[in-house]
C-alpha cells in the first residue's frame, strides 16, 4: 500500500512537471528568439548562438535595423503608452462603477433589486463580439470613433466586476452599516469610509483582472482605431507582420515588452489575488 501511494505521488509530480514544461517552453522560445539575429530565427534552438540585444533598441527606434539598414517606421513607444493609458483608465473606471453598483445591489434595500441584478448578470451570457456592433454604432453617433474616450468608455462598466464586488460586500456584516447610520453617516459616507476599506481584497482582484484583460484587448481597438498614433500594442504588432514580413525576432522583442507589465503586476500582487479569489467565493 505504501509503495502504491509513493507511486501515485511520483506520477502526479511527473504530470505536473510535464505540464509546467509545456507552458514554460513557448515563453522561453519567445524570449530567446527576441535576442536572435535574423539569420538564426528559423533554427529550433531556444537560445541564440550570437545574442543580438539590439532587437529591443530597433523596436524602440533607438537603432537601425541591420536587415533593412534603416529605422523602423513604427511608433512602438507611442503604442506602449496608449496601451498603458487606456488600460489604466478602464481599470479605474470599471472598479469604481462596479463598486458603486455592487453597493446598491448588496447594501441598499429597494424594490426588484435582486431581479434587476440577475437581469444585469445575464448580460454576461452574451458574447462580446455580438455587442461590438451596437457599441460601435453608439460610438459613431456620439462622435467618439478614433478617440481615447471611444476606447475607454464602453469598457468602463462590467457585469462581472459588479458580481465580484457584490459577493465581497455581501460578506460584510450589516451591523457596520447600522453602526455608521447611528453615528449619522449617509450612504456615501458608509460606502467610502466603511465598505470600500473592507472590500479592498475584492478591489485588488478586480483591478488585476481588468488591467490584464484590457491591456491585451484586440478586437475593440481594431474596430475603433484608424490613426497610427492611437494604436495599442496588440494592433501595432500587426504592422510588424504586414510591413516587415517575417522579421520574427522583432515581433518577439515587441511581444516580450508587451507582457512585462502583466508579469510585474501578477508577481507583485499574487498574494492579494489569491486571497481575493478565496474570499470572494465565500458569502457571509
Amino acid at each position: 500500500m505504501l509503495l502504491w501511494q509513493e507511486l501515485k505521488t511520483l506520477l502526479r509530480h511527473l504530470v505536473m512537471i510535464t505540464l509546467a514544461i509545456m507552458m514554460v517552453v513557448p515563453f522561453l522560445w519567445m524570449v530567446g528568439t527576441s535576442f536572435k539575429p535574423h539569420s538564426e530565427v528559423e533554427r529550433p534552438a531556444l537560445l541564440p548562438e550570437q545574442a543580438q540585444p539590439e532587437n529591443y533598441a530597433i523596436v524602440l527606434r533607438r537603432a537601425p535595423d541591420p536587415y533593412t539598414q534603416r529605422f523602423l517606421d513604427l511608433d512602438f513607444p507611442k503604442w506602449y503608452f496608449n496601451s498603458l493609458f487606456v488600460a489604466a483608465w478602464v481599470t479605474a473606471l470599471q472598479v469604481l462603477t462596479s463598486c458603486m453598483a455592487a453597493y446598491a445591489f448588496s447594501r441598499i434595500e429597494w424594490r426588484w433589486r435582486d431581479k434587476l441584478f440577475f437581469l444585469y448578470l445575464s448580460t454576461m451570457m452574451i458574447p462580446g463580439l455580438v455587442l461590438m456592433l451596437p457599441n460601435y454604432q453608439i460610438m459613431v453617433k456620439l462622435g467618439l470613433v478614433n478617440t481615447y474616450l471611444g476606447l475607454i468608455l464602453p469598457a468602463a462598466f462590467s457585469a462581472f466586476g459588479t458580481f465580484l464586488m457584490r459577493q465581497f460586500m455581501l460578506g460584510i456584516p450589516k451591523s457596520y452599516d447600522e453602526a455608521a447610520e447611528i453615528d449619522g453617516a449617509n450612504h456615501l459616507q458608509i460606502f467610502l469610509d466603511v465598505i470600500l476599506p473592507l472590500a479592498r481584497p475584492g478591489m485588488i482582484t478586480l483591478t488585476i483582472f481588468t488591467f490584464m484583460g484590457n491591456f491585451q484587448s484586440f478586437f475593440w481597438p481594431l474596430v475603433m482605431v484608424k490613426d497610427d498614433h492611437l494604436r495599442t500594442i496588440p494592433i501595432g504588432l500587426l504592422s510588424f507582420q504586414s510591413q516587415y514580413g517575417q522579421q520574427t525576432e522583432l515581433i518577439m522583442a515587441a511581444t516580450v515588452m508587451n507582457i512585462v507589465p502583466l508579469i510585474i503586476l501578477f508577481v507583485t500582487m499574487q498574494k492579494q489575488l489569491v486571497a481575493g479569489i478565496q474570499l470572494g467565493g465565500v458569502k457571509g
